[in-house]
């Protein structure tokens, strides 16, 4: 069996003050990374390095690893070269303390970094092989995902392709999940299909992780696999793989030539900030409210006859988004009102939420309650109005009951 060490370096995961989610709980034993990486080498057949790439002076991966290795720094003109060319692209010019990231150890190979400055590195110290990687995650994901797991199941004589499937979905809880797709997995008897979860709620993403020879064959045993994932969760998938709930929608309004504006209580103006900064926004996104009293809504919208008291409800959300949609020309109006529970944060505050899409010949509503905290209740508001918006453009139910409902 192969052992493989994982270094995280940096001063803020190591001082605490950013929290490392995967390897906090190390970061106080990693006072020194040069003797870190000497008795890794020594017990380790690989070993993942995590940061110090940057162009910064306390980056220091790089000098150290050629300490450790004894050998030189030396300037890799390739990587320069691809730098300039990242820099000049964005009309840019390249900062000089930027061509510290091409200075290499002499022996290194490497490791190809297609979305930022800092290139990854492999290189042989004492018995095992150190992979250095970036710290910024979506560039330590896609480093991971593409070469080095790739190289890891390489040396250690596994199966040497690998496909990662996500399904994004919100609604159920991940016990839940686990419950509806038991025995997926089974469906490939060979056991080289992997079910796994992460929940960051209101989200939860489930993980179907495969193993082949080789593209092909992993594509094989996938398929029949998705085909039940998706069968089994149904209208709560919103999206797979890199694609986000807000790209979903923006990408449905978009292809019918369709416009929104958004009017919001409570939510800080969350849900426009999702959409509005995407690309094609500004052909979609016509206009969005956001107040903390429903007269301010009423009055925003051109409803200054309208109640602002009483309980709120989803006929008070259906007129408003009505309005919205009226008085701003957009083919739909998302209106997400919240009327939250009086007293201090708690577990049990709870918020009442009634939602509404209007078009010009229709008005889909729901209303909802949800327990847990005062941002507990911001993001699951947020979240179940743009996926009632998902549902309702691609023709779904705008109700189904979720798992953090409560009656």
């Amino acid at each position: 069996m192969m052992r493989i060490e994982i270094i995280c370096t940096g001063d803020e995961v190591l001082t605490g003050k950013i929290v490392n989610t995967n390897f906090s709980y190390i970061s106080q034993k990693l006072e020194d990374v040069l003797r870190a990486l000497r008795l890794a080498g020594e017990r380790a057949d690989a070993v993942i390095v995590n940061g110090g790439l940057g162009p910064t002076v306390d980056d220091l991966s790089q000098e150290v690893a050629a300490q450790v290795a004894g050998v030189e720094l030396v300037l890799n003109d390739e990587w320069l070269a691809r730098m300039e060319e990242f820099f000049r692209r964005r009309s840019r010019v390249m900062p000089p303390n930027n061509r510290k990231q091409a200075m290499l150890p002499a022996t290194a190979e490497v490791i190809d970094n297609p979305i930022g400055t800092a290139c990854g590195f492999a290189l042989d110290i004492g018995q095992a092989r150190f992979f250095f990687t970036p710290g910024v995650p979506r560039e330590l994901h896609r480093m991971l995902e593409e070469q080095i797991i790739p190289r890891l199941l390489a040396k250690s004589g596994m199966q040497t392709a690998i496909v990662l499937k996500r399904f994004h979905s919100y609604g159920l809880g991940e016990s839940h999940v686990d419950a509806l797709l038991r025995g997926v997995e089974e469906l490939v008897p060979d056991g080289s299909v992997k079910l796994g979860f992460r929940a960051h709620y209101p989200q939860l993403e489930t993980k179907l992780t495969v193993r082949g020879t080789d593209t092909e064959d992993t594509r094989r045993k996938l398929a029949p696999v998705e085909r039940e994932v998706r069968k089994r969760l149904g209208n709560f998938i919103l999206s797979e793989d890199d694609a986000t709930l807000e790209g979903v929608v923006l990408a449905e309004l978009a292809s019918r030539q369709g416009s929104l504006s958004i009017v919001e209580t409570f939510t800080s103006g969350a849900i426009a900030a999702r959409l509005a900064h995407l690309p094609g926004a500004d052909k979609v996104f016509r206009r969005g409210v956001v107040a903390r009293a429903l007269g301010e809504v009423c009055a925003a919208v051109g409803l200054e006859g309208a109640s602002a008291t009483g309980e709120l409800t989803r006929e008070t959300a259906e007129a408003v988004a009505r309005a919205a949609r009226r008085q701003t020309g957009a083919t739909h109006a998302l209106a997400v009102l919240i009327d939250l529970d009086d007293g201090a944060d708690r577990i049990d505050l709870g918020g009442t939420i009634c939602l509404a899409i209007a078009t010009e010949h229709e008005v889909a509503s729901r209303r909802s309650r949800i327990l847990g905290g005062r941002e507990w209740v911001r993001l699951g508001a947020v979240e179940m109005g743009l996926d009632c918006l998902r549902r309702y453009l691609q023709k779904l139910p705008v109700y189904e009951r979720i798992d953090f409902e409560k009656a």
